[in-house]
């Protein structure tokens, strides 16, 4: 039986989230470093029993995705310690007061960022710990200063609730305020939290569907708050005929292997494979994919919508198969299909729509113009890859106008599967990949969503924050006067 918060808890936890906000507002950076290295290291104190009940849940393997999972999670609370001791994230600017100013006479001005507020964190379904209760969202709100309401994904309740005690405690215990964290349960206390005046700005990855539902939402309150939403991705992956002449078998088997990982569970899942008109690869990719086990997927429902959806893209005319996939209840083995570029123009909505699972399309291109007619029909999504080779320049050049249009990140003879925590990093996209195309939800960037700009125009400087006093307290990277 689901678990559900009921209305008196929920508004327990809201009520302690607002209490929270102003004492963890005025908290300071390296306090909050602190916060988070002690929950990082009571998760990792607890990975025996974590990781067993996430393996129950999910069906995913222990070893090694499930334990490099809850290592990449506590990595990345760490990181976020690392920006806050950083503090350049901040943006603390000073503008002195200057009478020769040539907009006219200047006042002392100066500008710092400050936490948002309370944050509601949808979580994942097919992460259960690096997006789900202590994972990236929930990171960088509480290194932003913000306590953090997090909805559980019903996928792995059991799991949601002990990663969340053991969250809270550790936080708690480390000295922050109480009502710093809490996990809540149920469909509509997600959206009764949503809608919540108390709540000042909410994230949430998963489908285009359930996305799209709470950002309408979050945008139509009476108080409209930002929703940072992780949704949609094809991720398509352009193979140059340079690419195929010069390695074209490890081309197919390194693309076998990207869009079956975890039965084709990832956002980044290559979902389309562009290949020149005449590549020969067909045995090579028949064998890489064939050669892939069954895997379960992560429930029932998602399996279901799978098969459904698999079932759409192999019914579109000019769709053929090159490897025909198997099911045995939830689990499946990867199907691999293929078109031409005219008729994936003429296929519609299924031929480009996300395949959450171990499938994906084959098109092929005659031309160059006619590849990127093609790339101009895709929606947005998270990735864009290139495999090819520095002598294809001006094959490629041409194309990067409708890769850029299409991904926040593009990838040079790499797959997209793989998303490191980084200071770089970049996990977003236009609509809809993510409803704000301005952030990321992965990498140091991600607190950028949580912080809010205030200006403090002549203040003395005993009443100024400490990021903006004259003599620099925390010794902050600042911009002063124009210099950095």
């Amino acid at each position: 039986m689901s678990r559900e918060t009921s209305a008196t808890e929920l508004e327990s936890v809201l009520v302690a989230a607002a209490s929270a906000a102003r004492p963890f507002a005025e908290s300071t950076p390296a306090e909050r470093a602190a916060w988070l290295a002690a929950a990082a290291d009571a998760l990792d104190a607890a990975a025996e029993e974590l990781i067993p009940l996430a393996h129950q849940e999910t069906r995913l393997p222990a070893a090694p995705r499930l334990k490099g999972e809850l290592a990449r999670t506590t990595f990345q609370l760490r990181l976020f310690g690392e920006v806050l001791r950083d503090g350049e994230f901040l943006g603390a600017t000073v503008d002195h007061a200057d009478p020769a100013w040539p907009m006219g006479a200047r006042p002392d001005l100066r500008r710092v960022l400050v936490p948002i507020g309370p944050v509601l964190v949808f979580a994942a379904s097919n992460f259960p710990f690096a997006f789900s209760v202590a994972g990236g969202d929930t990171a960088s709100a509480l290194a932003a200063g913000c306590p953090v309401v997090l909805k559980a994904h019903p996928g792995h309740e059991e799991l949601s609730t002990r990663t969340g005690e053991i969250v809270a405690q550790a936080l708690t215990a480390a000295g922050a305020p109480e009502g710093a964290f809490a996990v809540i349960h149920g469909v509509e206390q997600g959206v009764t939290a949503l809608k919540d005046p108390r709540i000042s700005a909410a994230s949430f990855t998963g489908s285009v569907p359930g996305g799209r539902a709470l950002f309408d939402i979050a945008v139509s309150r009476p108080t409209p708050i930002p929703f940072y939403g992780e949704l949609g991705s094809v991720n398509p992956v352009v193979v140059t005929p340079g690419a195929v002449a010069a390695r074209g078998e490890a081309v197919a088997k390194g693309y076998a292997g990207s869009f079956s990982l975890g039965a084709g569970q990832f956002c980044t899942k290559p979902g389309l494979l562009f290949l020149p008109e005449g590549h020969g690869l067909d045995d090579t990719l028949r064998e890489a994919v064939s050669a892939v086990a069954q895997q379960e997927m992560l429930n029932d429902r998602i399996a279901a919508g799978f098969a459904r959806k698999l079932a759409d893209l192999r019914a579109v005319s000019g769709v053929q198969p090159v490897v025909e996939g198997t099911q045995d209840g939830d689990a499946f083995t990867p199907s691999l299909l293929a078109t031409t570029a005219k008729e994936f123009l003429a296929g519609g909505e299924a031929v480009r729509e996300e395949h959450f699972g171990p499938a994906s399309l084959i098109v092929t291109y005659t031309a160059q113009a006619e590849l990127i007619e093609v790339l101009d029909s895709l929606e947005p999504g998270l990735t864009a890859t290139i495999q090819g080779e520095e002598s294809d320049a001006d094959f490629v050049r041409p194309l990067l106008p409708s890769l850029t249009r299409l991904a926040g990140r593009l990838l040079w003879n790499d797959w997209p599967t793989g998303v490191t925590v980084s200071w770089a990093q970049q996990h977003g996209g236009p609509y809809p990949a993510t409803t704000a195309p301005t952030t990321t939800s992965v990498g140091t960037a991600a607190i950028e969503r949580f912080l809010r700009p205030v200006a403090w125009q002549g203040f003395p400087d005993a009443l100024l924050p400490e990021a903006l006093r004259e003599a620099n307290p925390w010794q902050l990277p600042r911009r002063v006067d124009g210099a950095r």
